[in-house]
């Protein structure tokens, strides 16, 4: 199965800065992703986009939305339509008039499986957070204090560990901090205590 996209350009450039209410956003979330863990993963990925446009690009409310908007729904069609992954979501933001700086964010999160190169540094983030995110999480879950006490140390160890969290792409990992230009220890930190906020 393959889930190349097949194209590089999306949206139209006279939807540039378009974007979906908060509301619109969050009945789409809630109508297309069924599954609670992808759900939660949708969720935190979002916080760590906003966080991240917050903090480090410096951006104002309207600018974090629309990266936290391109994390909450870079997975909506995976739940209900795998065989579809991105195209679906993307074809729906496009009959919505989004932006198109979000949609090519949204294609490009994995470069290897859907053939869209990360361009911008909306794209490169959500690349670099996605997988990692997921991996940080799943070693949360065997913490008997999740989150807390949780440092880069225990991480790594768990990267290393090719058993724990097999499905996760420690390729995708180095890529996505190599193409954001950022250490893996400082991403790990970054990602600690704003995704334990999530739940």
């Amino acid at each position: 199965m393959s889930l190349l996209l097949n194209r590089s350009t999306f949206g139209n450039e006279a939807d540039k800065g378009n974007t979906l209410t908060r509301q619109e956003a969050e009945e789409l979330f809630s109508a297309w992703v069924i599954n609670p863990k992808l759900r939660l993963h949708m969720k935190q990925v979002g916080n760590l986009m906003k966080c991240w446009a917050a903090e480090k690009e410096g951006l104002d409310e309207d600018g974090q939305w629309r990266w936290e908007m391109a994390g909450l729904l870079h997975d909506a069609d995976w739940d209900q339509w795998p065989d579809l992954h991105c195209k679906k979501i993307i074809e729906e933001l496009e009959n919505r008039h989004v932006d198109p700086e979000i949609l090519h964010a949204i294609a490009s999160h994995g470069p290897l499986h859907f053939g869209v190169e990360p361009v911008t540094n909306m794209d490169k983030m959500l690349f670099a957070f996605d997988e990692l995110s997921g991996l940080i999480h799943a070693y949360s879950l065997m913490r008997p204090g999740g989150y807390e006490g949780m440092d880069v140390k225990g991480v790594k160890k768990r990267l290393k560990e090719k058993s724990f969290a097999a499905n996760v792409s420690r390729d995708d990992i180095n890529d996505g901090c190599n193409r954001a230009g950022i250490v893996l220890d400082d991403l790990i930190a970054f990602i600690i205590p704003r995704q334990a906020t999530v739940n």
